[in-house]
């Protein structure tokens, strides 16, 4: 899953929308800070950042792409 950073205003420019995906542990999960509500993330250069929940998106693809990351897409629906 891919996210888009948004920041804030103390944010360093060069980080805002910055294209990263969440490190995961050993089962899968993401790893994250529930009391400080933060997630580590690695961006495209394999740096690894912490980075605000709050301001991390989604990168949205066509529901045809969703579904087949998920493994709900079925050929025969679509023809």
């Amino acid at each position: 899953m891919r996210y888009t950073y948004l920041g804030n205003k103390l944010t360093d420019p060069t980080l805002v929308g910055m294209q990263c995906d969440p490190v995961r542990r050993a089962d899968g999960k993401c790893i994250v800070s529930m009391k400080m509500a933060t997630a580590l993330v690695i961006d495209e250069r394999g740096q690894r950042h912490v980075v605000l929940r709050r301001r991390l998106r989604v990168n949205k693809g066509s529901a045809n792409q969703q579904q087949k990351i998920h493994g709900q897409y079925n050929q025969a629906d679509h023809e």
